[in-house]
């Protein structure tokens, strides 16, 4: 079984209960609303089939929203698009109506007003995806003079970045605010929040969530160059349950050969702070139309398994894709390769370690016991899953089991590297809360009569937080 887990956005393609059975069977653990594109209604509807397809399969998987945030976008073109040619000037207008179709091959109309102040002479602004490169020449009131430095096809409603970052858009639009009361009302497990410039934005976006009456974990898309200074990051994570490398926005900011190695400095500095990750953005792109993935795809998945994501995220793929299942299937193989590759070096990751708080000591040693006796899984008993979470932030090779009665819990277990979680009813009786740790093991198929596992467990049972004892168990000898 994989460690590494899969996202995966839902849309057209991928739309029914049986296809979303399928793509769970073939080794999706989270699936992705996008909120950039349907309708409340539309949501809704996904995520009730995601929750009868999980009932279907007999496994627990997460729902993420994901907000649309500030997409700074020029507005609609005569006839749909026009073509820029290199070396022609080029206007952009934040007096133009960006509702009616006024743009055309020598103006833009803007749906961000604010442009024409967040620029100077000297600016670069990339558009439709950095595949288009405008120099500012000028800036007069609501208009942005520039010139056309690389030339291409411009449609309706695409994309502008400045490169280098510094647009002063706010994280949270009137959209992000109703699509928040979808996200409480859905019960999502992860809110993604996109485009946060410091750690602010995630503290309003927790109180507005929290205001709404919701409980999810929030996940901070890092694509604003902004957002990688490091002490800037350190303080989004900080004030975040995850990050996810968006890799889309944030190449167009800081260019394509930048990406790989922010892509390693974050996920790692984020494991250090037992917060999650989650590596996205044209992973396997190649299979939306293509039954197989390239070697470069291969690789880029495989190297972001190697370099800890807790999981690998598919957009298009999965969405609007002709092999929505394939594709998981594929993804998951890699994942699989990559982690069998692994070395496995756990004590150098408690050298110089301490530890201010027993439940976190208790899990490390937890999975220090079980690496070093070669145990066969580690079971969690958990009422939050902050043992299972903190387990999983390091690699021991030792399959981690989130054992919890509560069901979002375990539904945002789903997400943790290494971790299967389960939802397992135990009671105030010690003794017999781990015998039903051992028999949901038993019964999974995770372990046999023999086999050494390592339970972990808190007294009183069902205190949050309380966990405060290890027990090695050879199965089988509980019951006498």
């Amino acid at each position: 079984m994989k460690a590494t887990k899969i996202v995966a956005t839902l849309g057209p393609a991928s739309d029914t209960v049986e296809i979303i059975a399928a793509m769970i069977g073939a080794g999706c653990d989270v699936f992705r609303l996008n909120f950039s594109h349907g309708t409340a209604d539309d949501h809704m509807g996904r995520a009730q089939r995601v929750r009868e397809a999980a009932a279907l399969v007999g496994r627990e998987v997460a729902i993420m929203g994901d907000l649309q945030g500030p997409k700074i976008r020029v507005g609609k073109f005569e006839g749909g698009k026009a073509w820029l040619e290199a070396g022609q000037p080029f206007l952009l207008d934040a007096a133009l109506d960006n509702m009616l179709p006024l743009s055309n091959a020598t103006q833009a109309s803007l749906d961000y007003k604010e442009l024409p102040q967040d620029v100077k002479v000297g600016d670069t602004l990339l558009l439709s995806d950095g595949l288009i490169q405008l120099k500012v020449d000028r800036v007069a009131g609501d208009k942005v003079f520039t010139t056309v430095e690389l030339g291409g096809e411009l449609s309706n409603n695409k994309g502008i970045n400045r490169l280098g970052g510094g647009l002063t858009a706010q994280a949270l639009t009137s959209k992000d605010l109703a699509d928040i009361k979808t996200a409480v009302a859905i019960d999502v497990d992860y809110l993604a929040i996109s485009f946060p410039k410091n750690a602010a934005d995630m503290l309003t976006a927790r109180a507005i969530l929290s205001a709404a009456g919701g409980k999810a974990k929030l996940i901070a898309k890092i694509e604003r160059a902004e957002a990688i200074i490091p002490q800037t990051l350190d303080e989004i994570i900080d004030a975040s349950d995850g990050i996810m490398v968006a890799r889309g926005d944030l190449a167009i900011e800081v260019g394509n050969a930048a990406v790989p190695a922010l892509q390693k400095r974050m996920i790692k500095r984020a494991r250090d702070k037992n917060k999650l990750t989650i590596t996205a953005t044209q992973m396997m792109e190649s299979m939306i139309t293509a039954p197989v993935p390239t070697r470069a795809e291969v690789s880029d998945v495989a190297n972001a398994v190697l370099d800890g994501t807790d999981a690998v995220m598919l957009s298009a793929e999965s969405a609007t894709g002709k092999y929505p299942v394939e594709t998981i299937r594929t993804m998951a193989a890699i994942a699989l390769a990559a982690e069998r590759s692994q070395v496995y070096e756990l004590d150098r990751d408690f050298v110089n370690q301490q530890f201010a708080r027993v439940d976190q000591a208790i899990a490390m040693a937890s999975l220090f016991t079980a690496f070093h006796l070669n145990a066969k899984a580690i079971a969690a008993l958990s009422q939050s899953g902050s043992t299972a979470l903190w387990m999983s932030r390091h690699d021991s090779g030792v399959p981690i089991f989130a054992l919890t009665p509560e069901v979002s819990a375990a539904r945002r277990a789903a997400l943790y590297r290494g971790v299967r979680p389960m939802v397992v009813p135990f009671n105030a009786d010690r003794e017999q809360a781990l015998q039903a740790a051992e028999d949901a093991l038993k019964l999974r198929g995770a372990v046999t009569d023999g086999d050494l596992i390592v339970l972990s467990c808190g007294e009183p049972m069902g205190k949050s937080g309380g966990t405060n004892a290890l027990k090695v168990v050879r199965v089988g000898e509980l019951r006498g």
